[in-house]
């Protein structure tokens, strides 16, 4: 699973849908989104926002994006379902193209006997050399190592029909916690200088997810 161009997708959705949309994204995106070339890595529930849904998928480079994005919503499934899915939305434009911060760091293949819970943590970086920050002086500090980590991949958005944010330099990282409680316990960042903005994602993945 370690492909070199990831989108990191959080939709906010209508008040009470998300059951909705998890249950048919489970159902029919993920097969169909992988039958169309793409991999579908991971879909989760934010912990902390009961309406927000956010997932990841991945391309083998950025031609495949966008051919597989054309066949996928060109095509019988998302004409039978997508109108469903669309409705449960209210916004699906917060959308981050990524790459591995290195050529091993994507997302390897995890098989657990149990669901974890992942953190994503996005670090707005501008002008910051991060990834040797990452690297030296912030996962030394972490109570779980990172499963994956990701920075901006610069390049033009080849499917224009779906947005993703622009002008902007991120690193992202996940890692994976036994529970909830774990999760939250993160405290890197009271022992590492840096004072840059950042959003922490606690997410519960779903029962379809590949990231369990």
């Amino acid at each position: 699973m370690n492909l070199p161009v990831l989108e990191l997708r959080q939709y906010t959705l209508r008040p009470g849908r998300r059951d909705e949309l998890v249950d048919l994204f489970d159902r029919e995106f993920v097969t169909g989104q992988e039958a169309c070339g793409m991999r579908v890595l991971g879909q989760f529930r934010d912990a902390d926002d009961p309406d927000r849904f956010v997932w990841v998928r991945g391309f083998a480079d950025l031609p495949s994006r966008a051919a597989a994005l054309t066949g996928f919503y060109g095509g019988p499934i998302w004409a039978a379902h997508g109108p469903a899915a669309n409705a449960t939305m209210l916004d699906s434009d917060d959308v981050l193209l990524l790459r591995p911060a290195r050529p091993d760091t994507g997302f390897a293949q995890i098989t657990t006997a149990s669901t974890g819970v992942y953190t994503a943590t996005v670090c707005a970086v501008d002008g910051v050399d991060f990834a040797g920050l990452f690297e030296a002086s912030i996962v030394p500090e972490l109570d779980e190592p990172p499963v994956a980590s990701f920075e901006t991949l610069v390049a033009e958005n080849n499917f224009p029909a779906l947005p993703v944010r622009e002008g902007e330099r991120v690193f992202v990282w996940f890692s994976r916690f036994a529970d909830e409680e774990s999760a939250r316990k993160q405290s890197w960042r009271e022992r590492v200088d840096f004072d840059g903005e950042l959003q922490n994602l606690v997410l519960h993945p779903t029962a379809g997810s590949a990231l369990r």
